[in-house]
Order: C-alpha cells, then sequence, then structure tokens
C-alpha cells in the first residue's frame, strides 16, 4: 500500500470561488490549535480561518461544523522546506481534507477511506510562505462527538523536483552506511542519539518499514521521551523505524544510533558499531576537524 495520495493527479472536487462563504477573522498565531464546531452560530455561514506559524504542530477540531480553513504560515528564515505532510489520528472522524492549489481543493485525507487514515500523506508546495488546508465537515444526523485532528510537519527535501515524490520525504534513513563525515554531522544534528543494542527487529510488509528494538545503554540527546526506563525493570529501551527496503539485520555489539523524529516517531539515520564511531571520532579529534564535541564514554 502507497504511503502518498497522489494529490496532483485527482480531480478537483470543489472550486473556491463556488463557495458563498464569508471568512471570519483570524484566529491567534499558534503551533497547535483545538477547537469545537459548537462555539459557532447555529445558522452562521462563516469559514473560521486559523494560522498556524511552526514547522510542526497539531490541530484538534471537535463537533466539526461546516468548514475550517487552517493557514500555515511558518517563519522561515533560512530552511527550505518543500513538503508538507499531515498525519491524522487513529479516531478521526466528522471532515475531509483538502488542499488549496490555484484557487481550487484538492483530496488530501477522505474520512471515507478508513485504511488510509493511518497513513502519513504529503505533497509539495512551490509557495513556501504559505499553504492552506480546508476541513469540511461531513453531515451528521445527531450531535454525537467526532474529531478532526491531525499533526503536521514541513519537511525538507532537496532531492525531490516536480509535483509528485518519487520517495517518502518524510524518512531521511539511508539504506547505505554513513560515510566519515556524515556520522560526525549526525551526532551533533540528530534529533536522538542513543547507544545500545539490537533487541529485536519487527517489519510491517503492508507499509514497506521495520522496527528496532533498542535496548539503550546511554541516552546523550533526545527530543522527546521516546526513549524510556522501564519501570519493572529498570533497563532503557525504545523503537526505531527504517524502511523495509534497507533490510535491516539484527547483529551483535553496541551500536550508536542517530536520527529524527517525526510524528513523536524515530527513524534511523547513522547507526554505526560503536567501536567504528568511537575510532572515528578519536581521529578527527586529533586533526581538529570534529564539527561539535561529542562526550566518549
Amino acid at each position: 500500500m502507497s504511503l502518498w495520495l497522489e494529490l496532483w493527479s485527482r480531480r478537483c472536487v470543489l472550486s473556491l470561488l463556488q463557495l458563498c462563504l464569508v471568512l471570519q477573522p483570524c484566529s491567534t498565531d499558534y503551533c497547535s490549535w483545538k477547537g469545537s464546531g459548537l462555539s459557532w452560530e447555529p445558522h452562521s455561514r462563516a469559514v473560521e480561518q486559523v494560522h498556524l506559524r511552526c514547522t510542526e504542530g497539531s490541530l484538534e477540531w471537535m463537533y466539526p461544523a461546516r468548514a475550517l480553513r487552517v493557514i500555515l504560515e511558518p517563519n522561515l528564515s533560512s530552511a527550505r522546506h518543500t513538503a508538507v505532510c499531515i498525519k491524522p489520528s487513529s479516531s478521526f472522524q466528522g471532515a475531509n481534507i483538502y488542499v488549496e492549489c490555484d484557487g481550487q481543493l484538492h483530496l488530501l485525507v477522505s474520512e471515507a477511506e478508513e485504511p488510509r487514515l493511518r497513513q502519513v500523506s504529503c505533497f509539495s508546495t512551490h509557495t513556501l510562505q504559505r499553504v492552506a488546508l480546508f476541513l469540511q465537515a461531513s453531515p451528521q444526523r445527531d450531535i454525537s462527538r467526532r474529531t478532526a485532528s491531525f499533526q503536521y510537519e514541513l519537511l525538507s527535501n532537496q532531492s525531490t523536483t516536480g509535483p509528485d515524490f518519487q520517495k517518502m520525504a518524510l524518512v531521511e534513513a539511508m539504506c547505505r552506511p554513513c560515510d566519515n563525515m556524515e556520522l560526525l554531522m549526525a551526532i551533533c544534528s540528530s534529533d536522538f542519539v542513543v547507544r545500545g543494542s539490537i533487541q529485536n527487529i519487527s517489519h510491517d510488509l503492508e507499509n514497506h518499514m521495520s522496527q528496532v528494538e533498542v535496548g539503550v545503554l546511554q541516552v546523550y540527546r533526545q527530543k522527546n521521551q521516546i526513549f524510556q526506563e522501564d519501570k519493572s525493570t529498570g533497563e532503557w529501551r525504545g523503537p526505531i523505524k527504517t524502511l523495509l527496503q534497507c533490510k535491516i539485520k539484527k547483529g551483535a555489539g553496541d551500536f550508536l544510533f542517530t536520527g529524527n523524529e517525526h510524528f513523536g516517531e524515530a527513524w534511523l539515520g547513522c547507526a554505526p558499531r560503536y567501536k567504528e564511531f568511537r575510532a572515528v571520532y578519536q581521529t578527527a579529534s586529533r586533526k581538529g576537524a570534529n564539527p561539535c564535541e561529542f562526550q566518549l564514554d
């Protein structure tokens, strides 16, 4: 099953010019937003606007009613973000998500396509300063609770050209080993750096992913609490994902795992054996070629 929606080959389902709606004033700037359709005027035709100004965050729309327009306007200084990725929550209900393009709306996430709700949907953008999403509430007969919620990230993918991604922009994992410079840079810039051993590897054939269960000896850095202590055993553990095509295998000994986090999950970057990393770092240190300091065990 593909991880991507082919946005640009879909027929336009709505035209913005045909929507006889009045836009309400913009909400306060957020990284994340939480609101309810119950707070709106019952007979109003207004569409509320929400401005999100971060490169990642979330939105939770309870009791969806009518429509919600979400403007992504992150403050980008020098980073070149060419992809927007949306991950619906596992309980996503009550709305469809569209992306605005050239005055038209293209379907991004459909409430009716339940298998795809668990997937990450990405699309490229040529306008880095502004991306607009449109959430259209689904018709419903009762007031039962539904919540349309998702996480979003703006990602970089310098190797991608054109509207269709040929590879997963979400995953920065490479199936080839990192060279020495890439490794030295990884310990400086990765979201997580941990030393540990491979306890188990499982494969998700449907989504073309593998998951590595790591027994952690040392956490040098982590963005979020993916690697945690097991209270019953006192051991530190954590899962790391990578592409199935990398054909990762269980190896003995200690490794230095590095990588980045996306949507609360750790994705594998460089992962040399610890003794090999130690030798590379010490050699670079003697030459004064280390891009950053690292505390060796």
